[in-house]
């Protein structure tokens, strides 16, 4: 039988019908300590058949991980831009599946790829590894062996820590609602603690959506989310009092892994902040729901309870590590022209009591900037310019699905590029914060019922496919990761490389390093090279410059 195998970028999508870009002939990888690099092996097969895969002179031993298909008939809107690389329904490869051997499977007529992971260990040798991946049938294949070849460059520095406030929101009610369980049951927090681990570790998110509440957020109009409300609230003779037990343990959980904020639900509903969230109060041995979409944002009964608990809330979460610098509150989501009213009612019953606090929301509208309602907005990156002209400090970016021309973005449709650059625009734009809504969102819109993620990748034809979650629900409660969340983690690495050589070189060296390795003598949001050649080309400049300050 004849087989092919080669290797590919980590930065290119294998389809099942298309020859994949093998990576040159001597191509030369590149990872700091305590990063990772990637590569991926492909293979078109005869009939069916299994490869051992074995890998040799590398400095670490690497994770392999199959690359699963998805399927998605919702890839992308008619509005877009020619930047996809699909526009038809089909597989699209994204799941990184675990594996019990480092194998690959050969299929007639089709094209699969697994993803070689290299977690390069602080005390590596540094300099190029000559690394060889031997591929061998696994039964019976005797002398077989195909040997492929590249170098991987361990660089000697090391690099700073993350500095981008990096949060995606995270859905606690999605995950009790995929594996039935029951909210905080022991089942529910040991899920919890693998996504929230996985969250920190493997993605760069240092803050965590915290459900005090039970996020109003993609929630339909007199709908509701399961419940998944970290505070009891106790409410006698009119007098609130609270039982943070649950907090206590979620905020334990986060402080073991390295997560730096805790991002406070949003304290009002969506689309105009004219209600308040869902909230379960325990009133007369009964636990019973006292808030929520039938009643208004403006609630003299809601302003007793945010007046009794956000103090409370503030001194908890301080004992706990997280002090006012370290937590991120918020009013509403991305309120639009028209809501300037009830956004401003909404705001007045909680900003007094947020004082000191970073208040952030998303914003596509400079006027709520403007009139002081978004101290500290957080902007579709399609709208940013206008922010940044009129020189608003500390800006915060996003993207969801309404970010489908141009600009950078995570659709299964798009090249993994278009992630990845991401790092690269945000340290030129000098941004403190990325925003994204949807880390594991495994519902439909508005929440009106649960999805298979693998299967229904668009949340009922509401979101391309792959805006709603970067992870997958993977067997007994753990994470998957995806091509696209590889990408976005690289894309962290390249930001805190370019932050590293401006301490080294000074910003004007390094932003004309980026000019000049892109052939252009501006990069916006919307404009910027496309494909993969220039980030790699840019990961090896930066990585000569910062080891020459350094040598």
């Amino acid at each position: 039988m004849s087989y092919a195998f080669c290797l590919v970028s980590p930065l290119e999508k294998v389809f099942w019908d298309e020859p994949p870009r093998p990576l040159a002939q001597g191509a030369v990888l590149s990872a700091w300590r305590g990063t990772r690099a990637s590569v991926q092996l492909a293979c078109r097969g005869g009939d069916p058949a299994r490869f051992d895969v074995r890998v040799l002179g590398a400095p670490c031993a690497p994770r392999v991980r199959a690359v699963g298909c998805v399927p998605s008939d919702f890839p992308c809107y008619e509005r877009r831009d020619g930047d996809y690389l699909r526009d038809t329904p089909g597989l699209f490869p994204d799941p990184l599946m675990p594996m019990e051997r480092p194998q690959i499977l050969a299929l007639p007529g089709q094209y699969r790829s697994v993803l070689l992971t290299f977690d390069v260990p602080q005390d590596a040798r540094t300099g190029d590894h000559a690394v060889e991946v031997e591929i061998r049938p696994a039964q019976g294949g005797g002398d077989d062996v195909r040997v492929l070849r590249f170098t991987l460059r361990v660089l000697a520095a090391e690099l700073d820590a993350q500095t981008l406030w990096h949060t995606e929101w995270f859905h606690a009610d999605c995950l009790a609602q995929y594996y039935r369980v029951e909210p905080f049951s022991e089942a529910h927090w040991a899920i919890l603690e693998r996504f929230i681990e996985a969250a920190a570790r493997e993605h760069g998110v240092n803050a965590l959506l915290t459900p005090v509440f039970t996020p109003p957020l993609d929630t339909a109009v007199g709908g509701e989310r399961l419940c998944v409300q970290l505070v009891e609230i106790f409410r006698e003779e009119g007098a609130y009092s609270f039982d943070f037990a649950r907090l206590d343990r979620w905020a334990a959980i986060c402080r073991r892994h390295g997560v730096k904020a805790l991002e406070i639900a949003h304290l009002f509903t969506q689309w105009g902040a004219e209600a308040t969230p869902n909230v379960y109060v325990w009133e007369g041995g009964r636990r019973v729901r006292a808030f929520g979409w039938d009643v208004p944002a403006t609630s003299p009964e809601y302003r007793r309870l945010l007046c009794a608990l956000l103090p409370a809330l503030r001194a908890r979460l301080a004992s706990l590590g997280y002090d006012d610098a370290h937590v991120i509150c918020h009013i509403s989501d991305e309120p639009s022209r028209g809501h300037e009213p009830s956004y401003r009612a909404a705001r007045a019953q909680a900003a007094d009591l947020l004082a000191g606090c970073r208040v952030v929301d998303a914003l596509s509208d400079l006027t709520f900037y403007q009139q002081g309602l978004v101290e500290h907005p957080v902007v579709a990156v399609d709208h940013i310019e206008p922010f940044v002209q009129a020189g608003v400090p500390g800006l915060w970016a996003y993207y969801c699905c309404a970010q489908c021309v141009d600009v950078p973005n995570r659709f299964l449709a798009m090249p993994l590029s278009r992630c990845r650059v991401l790092g690269v625009l945000l340290y030129l734009y000098r941004i403190e914060g990325f925003l994204h809504w949807g880390y594991n969102f495994y519902n439909t819109q508005y929440s009106l019922r649960p999805v298979d993620p693998f299967f229904e990748t668009h949340a009922n034809y509401a979101f391309p496919s792959g805006d709603a979650y970067l992870v997958y629900p993977g067997p007994n409660g753990e994470p998957l990761s995806s091509l696209r969340a590889e990408a976005q983690a690289d894309a962290l690495v390249d930001l805190r490389a370019l932050r590293q050589l401006e301490r080294l070189a000074g910003r004007a060296f390094t932003v004309r390093l980026v000019l000049e390795t892109a052939g252009m003598r501006e990069m916006t949001f919307a404009r910027y090279p496309r494909g993969a050649d220039f980030l790699l080309r840019l990961r090896e400049r930066v990585a000569d410059e910062i080891d020459a300050r350094l040598s």
